[in-house]
C-alpha cells in the first residue's frame, strides 16, 4: 500500500472523564497538541485517601463544559474548525464516564461532527505516538491506579494482553501504601521520592507468581508492609518510613521490569513503551531506561 497522504490538517477534540480530572485537549493529526486542559480534583479527594466517585462525578459536571471551552480558548479555534470528538468510554468509574460521554455527545451533536469513543488503556498507550512514531510489534507496560498490564501489539489497532493484574494494581498498591505511612493522597510520587531519598531499603519480598506467568500480584506485597509496620510497633522498635518506601518500591520496579524485559525478548519486539500514571515513577523509569 501507498503512503497515506492528508489532504488537510484534521483538528480533534479529545475528552476525558474516567476518574478524577476533567480533561480536554485539541490535538493536530494526531501528533501535535495544540491545546491542553485539566480540571484536577486531588484536593477534594485528599481527606478521603482516595477517589470518591460520586464526588468525582459531581466536579466533572461543573468542569466539562469549561474545560472544553478553555481547551478551544487556548487553541484560538472554534467549533466548526473541528474535525472529530473523541471521548474515553471506559474503563473507568461509571458516573464519572457518563459525564464526558453525554458532554461529547452533546457537543458534538450541536456542532455535526463526528464521534469517536475511545478505550482509556489504548488512549494510554497512544499517548507515546505524540513523543515518537510507534515500530511494530511492540510491547506496552501499562501502569496507573486502577490497571497493570503487558499489551503486545502487532499493528495499529492490534492489542494482545499478555499479562495483567491478578489484584492490586501497581498504583492501587502505592495508594495503599502510603495510607499505611501517612502519606497524604496521592501517596505514589511522594513514596517515589522517599524511596530516592533512602539510604536503605526494608527487604520485601518480590511476587513472580508461575515461572512463565506474565501477570502480576501486588497485594501480598501490600500485606507485608502492614505486617511489618503492624510487627515492628508492637515490639516498640524503630519505624523508618523511607526505608518502608525504599523497599517497597524496589520490589514493584523489579518485577515489573523484569517481566517487562523478559516478554520483549520472548516475542522480539522492535520497542517498549510505557504508558499511564505510574510510568512517570523515577524509579520506574530509570530502571527500564537502563535495561532498555
Amino acid at each position: 500500500m501507498g503512503e497515506f497522504i492528508m489532504e488537510k490538517d484534521l483538528y480533534v477534540l479529545g475528552i476525558e472523564s474516567s476518574c478524577d480530572e476533567t480533561a480536554a485537549s485539541i490535538v493536530k493529526n494526531g501528533t501535535e497538541i495544540i491545546s491542553n486542559v485539566v480540571a484536577s480534583q486531588i484536593e477534594s479527594h485528599k481527606r478521603f485517601g482516595g477517589v470518591v466517585p460520586e464526588i468525582a462525578s459531581r466536579h466533572h459536571v461543573e468542569n466539562v463544559t469549561l474545560v472544553i471551552e478553555a481547551a478551544l480558548e487556548q487553541a484560538n479555534m472554534q467549533p466548526e474548525q473541528l474535525d472529530a470528538v473523541c471521548i474515553t468510554e471506559g474503563p473507568g468509574l461509571v458516573g464519572a464516564l457518563l459525564i464526558g460521554i453525554n458532554a461529547a455527545k452533546a457537543f458534538a451533536f450541536a456542532h455535526s461532527l463526528p464521534i469517536v469513543g475511545t478505550h482509556h488503556i489504548a488512549g494510554h498507550i497512544y499517548a507515546n505516538n505524540l513523543i515518537q512514531p510507534m515500530e511494530f510489534p511492540l510491547l506496552a507496560l501499562v501502569v496507573s491506579g486502577g490497571h497493570t498490564e503487558l499489551v503486545l501489539m502487532k499493528e495499529h489497532g492490534s492489542f494482545e494482553v499478555i499479562g495483567e493484574t491478578r489484584d492490586d494494581a501497581a498504583g492501587e498498591a502505592y495508594d495503599k501504601v502510603a495510607r499505611v505511612l501517612d502519606i497524604p493522597y496521592p501517596g505514589g510520587p511522594r513514596i517515589d521520592a522517599m524511596a530516592h531519598e533512602s539510604d536503605a531499603a526494608v527487604d520485601f519480598p518480590r511476587v513472580w507468581l508461575e515461572h512463565d506467568s506474565y501477570d502480576f500480584s501486588f497485594s501480598g506485597l501490600k500485606s507485608a508492609v502492614i505486617n511489618y509496620q503492624h510487627n515492628a510497633k508492637q515490639r516498640g522498635g524503630d519505624i523508618n518510613p523511607y526505608h518502608i518506601a525504599k523497599g517497597f518500591q524496589d520490589s514493584v520496579v523489579e518485577v515489573l521490569t523484569a517481566k517487562t524485559l523478559r516478554a520483549a525478548r520472548e516475542f522480539d519486539v522492535k520497542q517498549v513503551i510505557a504508558a499511564g500514571g505510574v510510568s512517570a515513577n523515577k524509579g520506574l523509569r530509570h530502571e527500564l531506561e537502563t535495561i532498555f
